[in-house]
């Protein structure tokens, strides 16, 4: 495992190579693209362990910060999507440059996911990727709102007393909580493009292959599949969980997010590629 410094001198990004053991080039590289915010910190382990057992397996993987996240030069309000695909198609040339891999996955979660097909929409990448997307945000309004009503709450839970004002301005003004979402800023131009992002801005490039994990009840995410498997421009193959995965929780905004289930889904397909 091995930390390392990498894009352009104005927007220097911060991620972690895990090699595999023994050292080797060619065979599956892996780039791993986080969700956002308190997502990202819950889901922090899980990616660390499927990036460990992905090394394990024979695979080089590359996590990383978006600029304005984490380890990565920038203000958290300076993060925004269209910024963020550009350090995904960065990652993915450090990534070729530090393995030189037969295959590359990218691996996405949540809004992780959506920047990774944003992302994958340039088919002028060398050695274009394949793509594994974890329960994407396909509709960007209802996210934004979902946002704007967690923060609420966990204002509600941290400081033990509801205030009814809070809920007031959460019901009554649209514009309320826009700005953050459960200490996490959301800058203008990322709420902007989280309110414009739908099923029809993630379509990856021509003859993409993608696979997509989701529970089956996540009807937004299923309607989105059918519309690519409809289009038959792309080879998408839908994976099912069989347990949702709560990303947020008031209960749990310390814990760790392992489910066994998911971990395994995403070591079967990415292991479908290696080959």
């Amino acid at each position: 495992m091995r930390p390392l410094q990498f894009g352009d001198e104005d927007r220097s990004l911060f991620g972690i190579h895990h090699s595999p053991e023994p050292a080797q080039t060619g065979g599956l590289g892996v780039v791993i693209c986080a969700p956002f915010g308190h997502e990202a910190i819950r889901s922090h382990r899980l990616f660390r362990v499927l990036a460990e057992r992905l090394a394990r397996a024979g695979s080089h993987v590359l996590r990383f910060d978006y600029y304005g996240t984490g380890d990565s030069g920038g203000d958290d309000a300076e993060g925004e999507l269209a910024g963020w695909a550009r350090d995904v198609q960065s990652a993915h040339r450090e990534l070729l440059r530090c393995a030189a891999p037969g295959q590359v996955v990218w691996i996405g979660a949540r809004l992780g996911a959506s920047v990774a097909l944003q992302a994958a929409q340039d088919d002028t990448l060398a050695l274009p990727p394949k793509l594994l997307v974890f329960d994407p945000i396909v509709d960007g309004k209802a996210y934004l709102e979902a946002m704007r009503v967690l923060h609420v709450e966990t204002l509600e839970e941290s400081y033990s007393v509801i205030d009814p004002a809070w809920r007031h301005r959460l019901d009554h003004d649209p514009q309320a909580y826009l700005d953050e979402a459960i200490g996490f800023a959301i800058s203008p131009a990322l709420r902007g493009q989280l309110a414009a992002l739908d099923a029809a801005s993630l379509t990856p490039a021509p003859h993409s292959a993608v696979n997509v994990i989701a529970s089956p009840d996540d009807e937004p995410v299923q309607r989105w599949v059918q519309g690519l498997q409809a289009a038959n421009a792309v080879d998408v193959d839908a994976i099912a969980l069989q347990h949702s995965l709560v990303w947020t929780s008031d209960d749990s905004l310390n814990s760790a997010l392992v489910p066994a289930e998911a971990l395994q889904a995403m070591l079967a397909a990415a292991g479908s590629w290696r080959g």
